[in-house]
């Protein structure tokens, strides 16, 4: 434990006043929701990072998700080759990897671990799952079933758990809608978060473990934040309730793989054209930024970097001092926190790959706190896809969907921040790094 260990512990009450500012609804606080969403995150944090039983089982499930990714390429290296092979990776016949390709690597992990969640449904394992980590959400901070069910669903699947609630969106209040836009933003999906395993495995070797986790805390932080960033004023109609989910289970097991597989597909493509559009755009946009940005400098004798990454890196720059980065890396982490916001996670998690292979990060500690930074869907595209496809599921809420949904990536942002903090506070090298 050192100095930095106690900065981030501050850093979770900084961020919970950040959001207070920010607050829709200064004098309605729910301490209850914030009190929980804070312990409960500290509580798990706790257990799998020093409690030994923890501990143990943090390597397991870390053990466990690389096992079944490296199985999930086998399909690949079938269909693409010798493109599919990793970095370093030999193929049976000898031919060496032409090394990372995010096409034929990483995207193709999204098929399979679609369908391995679409089977753990038609077995009826993912619902009773979800439905008792709804149970401890909403008997603990006493929110609505239907936000408790949106929260714990979110730790597992993306925007398809909002199915799940699909009766209730339509009679939800503004901080019921802010609340399941927060936690769609702030968690990760399973099948995207082998992803990000596959981005990082070979520099960071508890990825898997780490990002596991970052989901689990990431939920109780996005209901804690989204309820001071849009405190509620009603009456939930799920308020005590312990609703169950809504969902269509296949006819078959073959038909729970069919499904699973074309969903993984359908994502595939929105990933690949959304990484099109926003790269292109963002590339425009710093052609212009660095244009202007070169003739103010020239007028003034700045000396001052304009491109979009720089200015946002000056923006989360202080936010990722308070969640206990030293320093020394600080300036790169903020780049890489605040692109996030325009370029999306999956672009971040490569340059911080990329950071760490380049040795550019000087502590251990920043690798790791960057890792539960980052893991969540809080960019703008996101807000896009999570804003039309829950107005299609409730199209009579679309104007107060529309109104929440910007606060609502803020408090998604502003958790992802929280849960760094938590892993930053209970940061030692030993119980986060084993292997690394």
């Amino acid at each position: 434990m050192d100095i930095y260990n106690l900065v981030s512990f501050a850093g979770i009450f900084i961020i919970l006043g950040f959001a207070w500012l920010l607050s829709a609804d200064r004098k309605n606080m729910n301490w209850r929701v914030i009190g929980w969403g804070v312990a409960l995150q500290i509580l798990i944090a706790l257990f799998v990072f020093v409690v030994p039983v923890g501990t143990k089982l943090f390597l397991v499930v870390n053990d466990v998700v690389i096992k079944v990714l490296n199985s999930a390429s086998a399909g690949a290296k079938f269909v693409f080759g010798r493109l599919a092979l990793s970095p370093g990776e030999t193929g049976e016949s000898g031919e060496e990897s032409l090394g990372f390709i995010l096409a034929f690597q990483a995207f193709p992990t999204i098929i399979f671990f679609s369908a391995l969640i679409s089977i753990l449904y038609y077995f009826n394992i993912m619902p009773k799952v979800i439905r008792g980590f709804a149970y401890v959400f909403s008997k603990l901070m006493r929110i609505s079933g239907a936000e408790s069910l949106v929260a714990a669903s979110e730790i597992f699947v993306g925007i398809e758990s909002n199915l799940a609630v699909r009766p209730y969106l339509a009679k939800m209040t503004r901080s019921e809608l802010c609340t399941v836009l927060t936690c769609g933003m702030a968690t990760v999906a399973s099948n995207v978060l082998a992803l990000y395993v596959f981005s990082l495995k070979s520099v960071l070797p508890t990825i898997a473990g780490h990002l596991v986790t970052a989901s689990l805390l990431a939920a109780p932080a996005a209901l804690a934040i989204s309820k001071i960033i849009i405190p509620e004023v009603d009456k939930p109609v799920t308020l005590g309730l312990n609703i169950q989910p809504f969902y269509e289970k296949e006819k078959s097991f073959f038909e729970a793989i069919i499904n699973g597989a074309n969903a993984g597909v359908k994502m595939i493509v929105g990933i690949v054209a959304l990484l099109i559009a926003v790269l292109g755009l963002v590339a425009l946009v710093d052609v212009i930024l660095t244009g202007a940005g070169g003739w103010i400098n020239s007028l003034f004798g700045l000396n001052v970097d304009w491109s979009l990454k720089a200015l946002l890196g000056y923006i989360f720059y202080p936010f990722t001092l308070v969640i206990g980065v030293p320093p020394a890396d600080a300036r790169i982490v903020s780049r890489i926190i605040g692109e996030r916001a325009v370029v999306t996670e999956v672009v971040a998690y490569r340059d911080l790959a990329s950071a760490l292979q380049q040795n550019l990060l000087q502590h251990p500690r920043s690798a790791v706190i960057t890792t539960y930074a980052l893991c969540g869907f809080a960019h703008l595209a996101s807000m896009a896809i999570f804003v039309g496809g829950i107005s299609a599921l409730a199209p009579g809420k679309t104007g107060d969907i529309a109104k929440v949904a910007l606060r609502a990536l803020i408090a998604a942002t502003l958790a992802g921040l929280m849960t760094a903090c938590v892993a930053g506070a209970l940061f030692t090298e030993r119980s986060f790094l084993p292997g690394y």
